[in-house]
């Protein structure tokens, strides 16, 4: 067995992968026995704090999004920004308390949860993102209890999940009743970020008939913040802004 193959099995990946490099470095350093064995486990240390890193985030399917530092805070009307940066804190996470971003589409809503995942991932924790649908389409779609109790694991395992998009489909009572479950079983154990288009008298159209509408929003929001956004479509401006930049560049080449 070589010791590239001795240092895979141990788990050494980092001096495995460079293992050239880093004997070179020690002897121009002319570092001690200790020393080089100091840096060596700096070096590893870092290597898997950013293996687990990436891997939290590949887990969280959070998938590209701007981060914070490019959003436009002047373009909503109605925006809290302290408390958006106190969010981001994830004080919240550590009293499983819950938020719920509401507000009007193309506001930034998705963009802040899915940077606060960004931040809790950072920080250590388990974040997975989902949208309204796919949530309930996925726990509807399992053929057994015992899938369907796996399935409700995935989304009630994690230190904070994030369910995008509530309010632009309606759900039949037994996705209703699906929902309800995560977040009951979600409830003062881990926190949940919300982003609706909704405001909540209206959340009984997203679950129509169901008898569960007022116990499901009692639960979300006994420890709960409310965030409230309220801009023209950043997409459309984008959209706007990019067609006259083609008219533009078109004037100039001719």
């Amino acid at each position: 067995m070589t010791i590239f193959e001795q240092l895979q099995n141990l788990r050494l990946y980092y001096l495995a992968s460079n293992l050239d490099h880093f004997l070179v470095q020690a002897t121009k350093a002319k570092w001690s026995h200790k020393d080089a064995i100091t840096r060596f486990a700096e070096l590893e240390i870092i290597d898997k704090s950013n293996r687990s890193t990436q891997q939290r985030l590949k887990s969280s399917k959070i998938g590209p999004t701007k981060l914070m530092n490019e959003f436009d805070w002047a373009w909503p009307k109605e925006i809290e920004r302290p408390v958006i940066e106190e969010l981001m804190q994830l004080n919240f996470i550590k009293d499983n308390q819950n938020i719920i971003f509401a507000g009007t589409q193309g506001a930034g809503k998705t963009m802040i949860a899915k940077n606060i995942g960004l931040s809790a991932i950072a920080k250590g924790l388990r974040v997975l993102f989902t949208t309204a649908a796919d949530m309930v389409l996925d726990l509807g779609s399992q053929e057994s209890t015992a899938a369907l109790q796996r399935r409700i694991k995935h989304y009630t395992a994690p230190d904070l999940i994030i369910i995008d998009e509530l309010g632009y489909l309606s759900f039949d009572h037994r996705s209703a009743d699906l929902m309800f479950d995560i977040v009951s079983k979600r409830y003062e154990r881990g926190s949940i970020v919300i982003t609706t288009n909704l405001a909540f008298k209206d959340w009984g159209n997203i679950f129509q008939g169901a008898a569960c509408v007022t116990a499901l929003i009692d639960r979300l929001t006994h420890h709960c913040q409310v965030i409230k956004i309220s801009a023209d479509s950043y997409r459309t401006k984008e959209s706007i802004q990019a067609k006259k930049k083609g008219v533009t560049d078109e004037t100039k080449r001719k």
